[in-house]
C-alpha cells in the first residue's frame, strides 16, 4: 500500500477530468474517505496534502478526531438523528441530509452548541431502493423547510450513483442531478446556496467531474480496500 503513489494518481486523474470539463484542479475538492482506516493512515495522507477527509459513520469521527492532524472533516454516510451530537462540533459539512426530521435535529444540536452547520441534501437520483436520499421530486419541500431554519445552511446536493460497469448510465444520473442543482440555484430560495455538488467515488469520480461534480469522495483508490476485520 503506497498512499503517496495512489494519491498522485488520483490527483492526476482529477486534474485531467477537470480540464476536460473546462475547469481547473482548484475547482474540485477531493474528500479522502477514511472509513475503517486508522488515524496513522489518515495522518499520512494529510501530510501528503489531503485537506478534507470523509467518514461514513459518526462514531468514527468521534473516536478518531483527537488522533488526527488538523483537517476538514465531512460526514458523508447515513446519519441517524441520535448520532448528530457526535459530529455537530467536529465536521464542516454533512453530506447526507434527507429528511425534515434530521434537518431539525441538526438545527437543535447546532443551537445547543452555538454554531451553524453546512449541509448537503442527499438525492436518490437513480431510484435504487437500497440507496438513501430523497426522491428528486421531494427535494423542494425540504428546501422550503430549510428556509425556516437559522442554524442549518444548505450548500448543495449529494448523490451516490449505482455500481455499474457502464459509465454512460452514471453519466446520465450525474447530468440529472446537475440539472436539479442548477434549477434550485436559479430560483433563489431563502437559506439555500448551491455551492457544492458532491458526487463520484473511487469507481466513477472522473465521470462525475466531467458531468459537473466539484466534490468527489475517494477512498479505496487512495487507501486500498477497507479493513473490516476489527469491526
Amino acid at each position: 500500500m503506497n498512499i503517496r503513489e495512489n494519491l498522485e494518481e488520483v490527483e492526476r486523474r482529477i486534474t485531467a477530468a477537470a480540464e476536460r470539463s473546462g475547469r481547473k484542479r482548484s475547482d474540485i475538492t477531493l474528500i479522502a474517505v477514511t472509513k475503517t482506516h486508522p488515524a496513522e493512515m489518515m495522518n499520512e495522507a494529510i501530510e501528503l496534502g489531503v485537506t478534507d477527509i470523509g467518514e461514513n459513520k459518526p462514531q468514527e469521527v468521534r473516536d478518531k478526531y483527537a488522533d488526527v492532524k488538523p483537517v476538514r472533516w465531512h460526514l458523508i454516510g447515513h446519519l441517524q438523528t441520535n448520532k448528530v451530537k457526535y459530529v455537530i462540533d467536529k465536521v464542516c459539512l454533512i453530506h447526507s441530509v434527507d429528511s425534515v426530521k434530521l434537518m431539525d435535529e441538526i438545527e437543535r444540536q447546532a443551537e445547543k452548541h452555538d454554531t451553524t452547520m453546512d449541509i448537503l441534501i442527499q438525492v436518490n437520483i437513480s431510484g435504487e431502493e437500497t440507496k438513501s436520499g430523497i426522491k428528486p421530486e421531494e427535494i423542494y419541500d425540504l428546501i422550503e423547510h430549510a428556509g425556516e431554519l437559522s442554524r442549518v445552511k444548505v450548500k448543495g446536493l449529494m448523490t451516490i450513483a449505482p455500481k455499474t460497469d457502464n459509465p454512460v448510465t452514471n453519466a446520465l444520473h450525474f447530468d440529472n442531478i446537475r440539472r436539479l442543482f442548477l434549477d434550485i440555484q436559479s430560483k433563489k430560495y431563502d437559506n439555500i446556496s448551491m455551492e457544492y455538488l458532491s458526487m463520484g467515488m473511487s469507481g466513477d469520480y472522473e465521470t462525475a467531474i466531467e458531468h459537473g461534480a466539484n466534490m468527489v469522495r475517494v477512498g479505496s483508490a487512495i487507501f486500498g480496500q477497507r479493513d473490516y476485520s476489527t469491526k
